[in-house]
């Protein structure tokens, strides 16, 4: 699974409104992640249209979550920035039919979405924020073989 630019700052992003007690503006959220402000202003964009955050105006002015962040998952972000967690050509696997031989795939895709899921929906902003993941997920990621790269 590839994690875009666009995912990971917009989940850095949310981060920082997660630490925050005022809103924040996007200089400064891209100053402390180092993100480019220009793109982080699309992606506030997307986070507002999605519901996940708020716009405040005025000199205190800036962005804030629309809800706890214990009820923000990373699944929630990425959904709203870069659409599904797992699709085939732009369609649902359910959607998708094959033939023959590669008949099975559509189970393959079916079972990679089920497992992303079970992930990014399974961490709040405020997991991370504290560093206390949900045990099942420490667990994969401290497994032996969690950061080969193959």
């Amino acid at each position: 699974m590839r994690i875009s630019a666009k995912a990971d700052y917009a989940v850095r992003a949310m981060l920082e409104l997660a630490t925050a007690d005022e809103p924040l503006s996007a200089d400064a959220v891209g100053r402390r992640q180092g993100i480019p402000v220009a793109f982080l202003q699309k992606i506030f964009a997307d986070l507002r249209l999605s519901g996940l955050v708020t716009t405040h105006r005025g000199r205190e002015g800036g962005y804030r979550l629309s809800r706890a962040a214990t009820a923000i998952t990373v699944a929630d972000v990425l959904r709203a920035v870069e659409g599904p967690l797992a699709d085939v050509h732009g369609h649902a696997p359910e959607d998708i039919a094959y033939r023959d031989v590669a008949e099975s795939l559509q189970d393959v895709w079916i079972a990679l979405r089920a497992n992303v899921r079970d992930v990014l929906e399974g961490v709040t902003l405020a997991d991370v924020q504290r560093g206390r993941l949900p045990r099942r997920i420490a667990r994969l990621a401290a497994a032996e073989d969690a950061r080969l790269r193959r």
